[in-house]
């Protein structure tokens, strides 16, 4: 009791507390205005829109994890276990489409695949006037639009695994007299089970919490009926019900891949680790590998992106970069240096205690920070809106609502930066200064801050490009007349304005590229 009221007294502590209160909160007022909704609330969802709405989120989940699952292992196997020209090159391009948000992917893809769009035309050339391809606008357009941006989640981990693998497993078994093919099934992708499954787990999570792709689609999830019932029909008490839901239903995915990689996991038994040696392709070979690898990358990446330059480009676009875009481009630079900065300096004492004091309390702070991993945006929208309408609704339609949200929805991707940092700190350097005579203070000053700088600086940027991004709770809680990039580019698609779409969109994605480079540096240095 006595270390626990000391423990309370600390300043750093308070935060700690209080950051994991605030994040925790507006999670658990929606939960219990879920909960205490009128039966007949219940009996009406469940009778007209619940069914559909979870087994629309369900196969979308399923069906791009299947087909992410494809893309992603079959492109990791070519580039490492394949040698052939121009692979190095291959292998950072199956990258870029981390840069490109669903939303904008989604608006290429309506024009490109839609009604009179240029493939259509292509089509109907070849099969006949009344042909017709997939709709963009159906279940399988918005499989193939999502599958085509999050494949490099799976790319990344299983390519990371391949690379890790020692290949001394393979050999066993090959000289055991098991065939090529049994080796790969029985030996190489059981080892590579957990890596494969955290890449599709992350996938699934973010299909479910997506809302800028299926919106513009028209394609009903919970993620979109949340929206929906929060704008059109002014029902928050549907929408918390739909929200639980859809919570629920992220941490049954999350439960699952944990359980799935508990009963996955292997351990190296031998320090006599050998890399695999890469096989050498003729020509045919590597003029196949580079025909798959090219079409992928032109599909998720090339094409959308010489669109969105070529429409930035059209006069109708030119016309619209005047000093009202500034104004979008400011909105959305303030909002996320904001959100950034706010993020850094409230994780930093939640990062700190859990490394340096890492009691039952601290911890519970730190994964309670976490609870943003399974908020999609517009549930966090709805739980800051709801409570700030109930306790402070002086602060409604106010930016500082908008850097709220944001912070509980991206505090955790800067915890992922930030615990690292502190963690490869050894404390027996700060306990060297101040046995030195240096106070607390110039400690921190002189010691800690210049040896976990770049992990802060990390933090940062990524706070601060996925806020640039942000769609759904930027719609649902932005001031009046306070648009930033990610609205234009949702607004001008809504209306297939195309070229009106692009130059936001473009700048949205070259953006993104600096973060994307972060989070794969440290993956590039271990190949």
């Amino acid at each position: 009791m006595t270390t626990l009221r000391r423990q309370l007294s600390s300043p750093l502590q308070l935060m700690a507390i209080a950051t994991a209160g605030l994040i925790l909160l507006p999670l658990g007022y929606v939960t219990l205005l879920a909960v205490t909704a009128d039966p007949a609330v219940w009996s009406r969802l469940w009778a007209t829109r619940i069914p559909e709405l979870l087994w629309n989120t369900i196969s979308l989940a399923g069906s791009v994890a299947v087909l992410t699952l494809i893309l992603g292992v079959t492109t990791a196997w070519l580039v490492v276990r394949f040698d052939f020209p121009g692979r190095r090159l291959w292998e950072a391009a199956l990258i870029l489409p981390l840069a490109m948000p669903t939303y904008v992917l989604a608006y290429v893809y309506t024009y490109l695949l839609g009604f009179g769009g240029p493939v259509e035309l292509a089509w109907q050339i070849w099969a006949g006037p009344q042909s017709r391809i997939v709709s963009p606008q159906s279940f399988w357009g918005t499989t193939l639009v999502m599958a085509l941006d999050t494949f490099p989640f799976v790319y990344l981990l299983t390519r990371t695994a391949l690379l890790s693998l020692n290949v001394s497993f393979e050999e066993v078994a090959r000289v055991s007299g098991v065939s090529r093919m049994m080796t790969l099934w029985r030996v190489t992708l059981p080892l590579m089970r957990p890596s494969i499954a955290a890449g599709v787990a992350l996938v699934i999570l973010y299909v479910v919490s997506d809302f800028g792709a299926v919106s513009l689609l028209r394609y009903q999830t919970l993620t979109y009926a949340v929206f929906q019932q929060m704008t059109g029909r002014s029902d928050n008490t549907a929408a918390s019900i739909l929200s639980v839901l859809l919570v629920v239903l992220a941490l049954l995915f999350l439960v699952t891949e944990r359980w799935f990689r508990q009963r996955s996991r292997f351990y190296q038994t031998t320090g006599r680790y050998r890399a695999p040696q890469r096989i050498p392709c003729r020509w045919i070979g590597a003029l196949s590998i580079t025909a798959l690898l090219g079409g992928i990358v032109a599909m998720s990446f090339g094409v959308p992106a010489y669109l969105l330059v070529k429409w930035s480009l059209s006069p109708e676009a030119l016309a619209i970069i005047d000093s009202r875009f500034y104004g979008f481009i400011w909105n959305s630079a303030l909002l996320a240096a904001a959100a950034a900065t706010a993020g850094v300096l409230i994780g930093l004492p939640l990062a700190y205690l859990a490394s340096r004091r890492p009691t039952l309390l601290n911890l519970g702070c730190l994964q309670a920070a976490y609870a943003g991993y399974v908020l999609p945006g517009p549930v966090a929208a709805l739980a800051v809106l709801v409570l700030c309408l109930k306790l402070t609704p002086i602060f409604y339609g106010t930016v500082l609502l908008l850097i709220v949200a944001y912070v509980i929805h991206f505090l955790p991707a800067g915890l992922q930066s930030l615990e690292p940092a502190l963690q490869q700190i050894t404390p027996n350097l700060e306990e060297v200064a101040r046995t030195l005579g240096l106070g607390v203070r110039d400690t921190w000053r002189r010691v800690t801050l210049p040896l976990v700088r770049n992990g802060f600086i990390v933090a940062w940027v990524l706070m601060f490009l996925q806020t640039m991004k942000e769609l759904p709770a930027t719609l649902l809680l932005r001031p009046v007349g306070f648009d930033t990039l990610a609205i234009r580019v949702w607004l001008e698609a809504s209306e297939e304005y195309f070229q009106l779409a692009a130059p936001s969109a473009l700048l949205i994605v070259l953006l993104s590229l600096p973060a994307l480079w972060l989070l794969v540096s440290k993956d590039w240095r271990s190949a």
